[in-house]
């Protein structure tokens, strides 16, 4: 048996959904190195500990010099969202506790939700006036029936440079050919445990080895990097985060932690966060050579290499080192509700004026607005956990 599944029943006869431990945070002096980045190095129990700054950086998206980019995707901060993330359902096979409620949650009637054709007007719309990269998210998106054809259609679009997507991997494998066929360049697979009991326990469903699998496709396809989207959870996965780390030495794997986020109906608690320095501590820890990558401006995460490994690992600080300043990203409901920012409740339909037969000026002046209205930042964490917000199943992934 291996220590991580040993360690799982020792916690699960426990009784305790998480481990009440707390976390503390880490004061440090910065200082800048020549290259630009900002090192400290600490010393914990008698050993030295590189610890890399994380500040995000201010500038904005350079407005690509071949294409006319419209005033409508420049917030008030100068800051150019050239990203858009669409949910093509709400429904997911899966149940992950921190997605959705145990009781489940309401989904929107069929005929709410967006057609294909109205999907693919939208994003024409958004790749017309600049933006260049889709991620389709979820619910979960391959249990979508037309999702071949929704990725040629919009991989067919001029200008869109990257079509992505962010799955659970349950059926990944058996489609994935089809969907590289069809467009698809980019694939982020959510595991947040390599141990099936636990697999099986977060998200109230069996599957880990199908995940897995469709982890395999996807390097045997060619996809390079396979990000692996993992959410770290105090008490239940902690414990895992070097055995992730494992799964980039020999092959092109992008190991991406997550720090716990609230969400309605997930009962977010502070002691379940690991913040992302105490991640990076124990990695590197672990394992020699970790050195940090140059990021994009509008990157979310902060990316690392291992000196020997094939692939990467990453750290999105959601909480306590937000990312806002370099923010890119819209959000496209599956419901046609325009969302700015993941944890502002403030919403915006495009599918009642789309359906009323506005034209495209219209709907570009309603999505201009709402750019407009978007905040330099989001919340503190505890503010953004008591801010009314909707499931994560019902915003995607």
């Amino acid at each position: 048996m291996r220590p991580s599944t040993f360690r799982f029943f020792q916690w699960h006869l426990s009784h305790k959904s998480f481990s009440s431990a707390s976390f503390s945070s880490r004061a440090s002096l910065l200082s800048t190195s020549s290259n630009g980045q900002n090192i400290t190095t600490s010393h914990l129990n008698g050993s030295s500990s590189k610890m890399y700054s994380t500040s995000c950086e201010t500038l904005s998206e350079d407005p690509p010099k071949d294409r006319l980019i419209s005033d409508m995707l420049i917030d008030s901060f100068g800051r150019l969202h050239t990203y858009l993330r669409i949910s093509l359902t709400e429904r997911c096979n899966l149940r992950c506790h921190y997605c959705m409620p145990a009781e489940g949650v309401e989904l929107t009637p069929s005929p709410q939700l967006l057609s294909q054709d109205e999907i693919v007007r939208l994003a024409s719309l958004f790749v017309g006036s600049g933006v260049n990269k889709i991620r389709l998210t979820g619910g979960e998106p391959t249990i979508r029936k037309d999702i071949e054809e929704l990725c040629l259609q919009l991989s067919s679009l001029k200008g869109l440079k990257t079509l992505a997507m962010t799955t659970n991997g349950i059926i990944l494998g058996k489609k994935l050919p089809k969907l590289k066929d069809s467009g698809l360049n980019l694939v982020n697979i959510s595991l947040d445990t390599l141990v099936p009991a636990k697999f099986e326990f977060m998200t109230r469903r069996k599957g880990h080895q199908r995940v897995m699998e469709s982890i395999d496709a996807a390097v045997e396809l060619g996809y390079n990097p396979v990000k692996v989207n993992c959410v770290v959870m105090r008490g239940f996965n902690d414990d895992e985060i070097c055995d992730f780390v494992e799964l980039t030495r020999e092959r092109p794997i992008n190991v991406r932690f997550i720090e716990f986020m609230p969400f309605d109906g997930n009962v977010w608690n502070v002691k379940k966060l690991v913040p992302y320095a105490e991640m990076l501590d124990k990695v590197g820890k672990k394992f020699t050579g970790l050195q940090r990558i140059q990021d994009h401006p509008t990157e979310t995460a902060k990316n690392f290499r291992i000196d020997g490994h094939q692939g990467s690992v990453s750290f999105i600080s959601s909480m306590t080192e937000h990312f806002c300043a370099g923010c890119n990203r819209l959000r496209l409901l599956a419901d046609g509700n325009f969302k700015v920012c993941l944890f502002g409740p403030s919403e915006v339909s495009l599918r009642d004026p789309l359906r009323l037969g506005e034209g495209d000026d219209k709907l570009r002046e309603i999505i201009g607005a709402a750019v407009k209205r978007k905040k330099a930042s989001h919340a503190g964490m505890f503010d953004i956990a008591k801010t009314p917000n909707r499931p994560m199943i019902h915003i995607g992934g």
